[in-house]
């Protein structure tokens, strides 16, 4: 559970945690957007290089980041497998009874599994460096021209932040209640996946009793303090663009052009990097 980092926050006091939420929102959505460009093996060393230069300057250690692709290792697997066993272009490697794989088929399973753990460990960096409240804030300002056609946009800014703070404590919750169920002689980490599975329901049952208690408490303790999700509210930090989001920006612009290029103009450079590799070596 601790290798979930969706909600998670690394303090430093680093360039990247100062800057605007919006700007780093729309960063990382235009991050996800480029990488489903990539083409080639060296556009993905280009996106891994960006992402651990943007890690190297949080001041994140790359072992927080690479927790985040652990948590979703067996997707990731099997997403692998899945097209290794189903993608039949290329060369023909494996020909077995109704079992064809190909060398394109190895090949894009590689990009994929590359493609899914950039993809994650970009997302994770968003949660390391923005706060929960940043975040939301970020969402109710992007957000704000919908309030225009009665979307409740602060609401549901408000409903994303209550979520976000309560994933840290739903995972410590889970782990006390793992260890006082086994402190009690419960066998949670043996057996099959049947019996794993009926091994969980003494956790999951006291962790969905924590989680209604905690909601029920927040709701007491906010209409205690006469609180109304009124237009009019205003904020203790007022977001404000400065020179730092600006040169952010234009850092983004260019990595995501010579994402663009990679693709269309010089078509993936590994086919120029083989000849060129071939042509030492001849």
């Amino acid at each position: 559970m601790r290798d979930v980092s969706f909600g998670q926050y690394y303090p430093t006091n680093s360039v990247i945690h100062r800057l605007d939420p919006r700007a780093k929102l729309i960063f990382m959505l235009l991050y996800m957007v480029v990488i489903f460009f990539v083409a080639s093996y060296c556009g993905y060393a280009l996106v891994a290089l960006f992402l651990f230069t943007v890690t190297a300057i949080a001041k994140i250690p790359l072992k927080t980041l690479f927790k985040s692709v652990k948590a979703i290792l067996v997707l990731m697997i099997f997403t692998a497998v899945i097209n290794i066993f189903f993608y039949k272009e290329g060369k023909v490697l494996v020909d077995w009874w109704i079992i064809e794989i190909t060398l394109g088929g190895i090949d894009f399973a590689i990009k994929m599994a590359l493609r899914i753990s950039l993809l994650v460990m970009g997302t994770s960096l968003l949660s390391f460096t923005t706060t929960p409240v940043e975040l939301t804030d970020a969402i109710e300002s992007l957000l704000h021209p919908l309030t225009y056609i009665k979307v409740p946009v602060h609401d549901i800014a408000l409903i994303m932040s209550i979520a976000l703070r309560f994933i840290p404590g739903l995972m410590d919750e889970t782990d006390k209640i793992m260890m006082a169920q086994k402190a009690r002689g419960a066998e949670i980490d043996t057996g099959g996946l049947i019996k794993k599975i009926k091994a969980m329901l003494p956790v999951l049952i006291p962790l969905f009793v924590s989680a209604i208690r905690r909601a029920d408490e927040l709701a007491d303790a906010l209409d205690a303090r006469c609180y109304n999700a009124s237009k009019h509210r205003t904020k203790m930090k007022v977001l404000k663009l400065g020179i730092k989001d600006l040169v952010a920006a234009a850092a983004v612009v260019v990595f995501a052009t010579l994402i663009l290029l990679d693709k269309y103009l010089l078509g993936g450079l590994d086919g120029y990097i083989v000849d060129f590799v071939k042509g030492l070596t001849a």
